[in-house]
């Protein structure tokens, strides 16, 4: 009887414990206020994405885990449903995990988002940004943090594991406050 209450909790501390330690390779999470890492991706339709082609327009960079799961599926139709205030802002949304193109694509269409998926199957872009995240059997995949990058391309914000229903709202709010304090 104890047998089976024990071995799931030992299971879950285990990987709490391994999520908690950076992977071999996995860079540092950069900084608020360093320069963004720069990537070069590409999106759900093949088309080839640099931050740098972004320099000039504040970036809201949303990393998640996996395409088609139900976080993700609701992390990702948050920020569709606020497209038109990040639009309204000047604010591009990004996002990227370590699925590929295709995958992506068939997210894409089957969600109707209105923004850019981008694919790190290699996952360079991930470890650049420190959000690499070990799982119980080998796979790893991005952890749930976004950044939100300045027009002149640094770190002003960053959300770490964060819950994917509201968040996009947060970030909107957050994105706005940063506008108005930039402009005084």
């Amino acid at each position: 009887m104890h047998t089976r209450i024990a071995l799931p909790r030992l299971l879950l501390g285990l990987s709490w414990l391994l999520a908690s330690y950076p992977l071999p390779g996995v860079a540092a999470t950069p900084a608020l206020g360093t320069r963004a890492p720069d990537f070069k991706l590409q999106d759900q339709d093949g088309k080839w994405h640099e931050l740098t082609d972004y320099r000039g327009k504040w970036v809201a960079l949303y990393f998640y885990p996996k395409d088609q799961t139900p976080g993700c599926t609701a992390q990702a139709c948050e920020f569709r449903d606020n497209v038109a205030g990040f639009r309204e802002a000047g604010v591009v949304i990004l996002g990227i995990s370590v699925d590929d193109v295709d995958s992506h694509r068939k997210f894409a269409d089957k969600h109707s988002l209105p923004f850019k998926l981008l694919a790190d199957p290699s996952k360079e872009t991930v470890r650049k940004y420190g959000v690499l995240k070990s799982y119980i059997g080998g796979m790893q995949l991005a952890r749930r943090d976004t950044f939100v990058i300045d027009p002149e391309g640094r770190i002003v914000k960053r959300y770490v594991d964060v819950e994917p229903k509201s968040h996009s709202q947060q970030v909107l709010r957050d994105i706005k406050e940063l506008q108005q304090s930039k402009s005084r």
